[in-house]
């Protein structure tokens, strides 16, 4: 499983994710795979689950597949993402 967040620098919820994605890699030791909605990669992710909302935090299967997603500057609590990262 794999956990990634989809965001821009330099938006109004830029600081909150930046700040959650530190405490986060303090906390875990681990740190989140980042994109951003304009770049080839995150551009990819957009399309293949339909994001269109920033930041927008998945949880994906080894296939690919969908299992969780947070959406929205409201970020989730450390002990969910990091549920799918220990389940991998």
């Amino acid at each position: 499983m794999r956990v990634v967040i989809i965001w821009r620098e330099g938006e109004d919820y830029s600081r909150t994710v930046s700040d959650w994605l530190r405490d986060f890699e303090r906390r875990t030791g681990k740190q989140l795979e980042s994109y951003s909605p304009d770049d080839g990669g995150g551009l990819s992710l957009c399309r293949a689950y339909d994001i269109v909302e920033y930041p927008t935090m998945m949880a994906l299967g080894d296939d690919g597949s969908l299992l969780q997603m947070w959406r929205g500057a409201s970020m989730p609590r450390i002990d969910e993402v990091v549920y799918y990262l220990l389940n991998n």
